[in-house]
């Protein structure tokens, strides 16, 4: 162990007096956050979405690549929000997101975003194993083709109306 740490301190030395500059720093929301086949697109995307601050918590960003195309999909939770949100700043957040995702790599073909809420199981349910319950739900899903971006974020999109309601009145999550 010793010797490896020499060997960084020795790099590190050198690396400063040929004036390299040090590497850049891992953004670890980003790679937390990053899943899926092709992880790096992932973690390009979850560094992007996350570069401005969210209303929502952006929780999950899985990319798979099928042959030269890239399918992504943006997990987002339901609840505890970082401000008040009603339906219009939910919208908005749910298109920024997906644009977003979009200007990171033009082979994103298609992004799916969902958003979750905790199920609540009761007390002594089975959570795990073959006879597991869920333990979240879907509250809000949408999947978007690259080439029905700019027209329709939401025309196939799915609500659950306990949570369209609550959106509708203004909610913290």
């Amino acid at each position: 162990m010793r010797k490896a740490t020499d060997l960084v301190l020795t790099i590190a030395v050198l690396a400063g007096a040929l004036g390299a500059a040090p590497p850049a720093t891992a953004d670890y929301r980003a790679e937390g956050r990053a899943a899926g086949g092709d992880r790096a697109t992932a973690v390009r995307v979850a560094h992007a979405l996350l570069a401005r601050p969210l209303d929502l918590q952006l929780t999950r960003v899985r990319c798979e690549r099928i042959a030269a195309a890239d399918y992504c999909g943006l997990t987002l939770s339901g609840v505890k929000f970082h401000r008040r949100v009603d339906t219009a700043a939910f919208r908005a957040e749910v298109g920024e997101l997906v644009h977003g995702a979009f200007a990171v790599d033009p082979a994103i073909a298609e992004v799916d975003l969902w958003v979750t809420v905790p199920a609540n199981a009761g007390k002594g349910a089975v959570v795990s194993g073959d006879f597991a319950l869920p333990s979240s739900a879907t509250v809000f899903a949408t999947t978007v083709p690259r080439a029905l971006a700019s027209t329709a974020i939401e025309a196939n999109a799915f609500w659950d109306p306990k949570f369209r309601a609550e959106l509708a009145q203004g909610t913290d999550g």
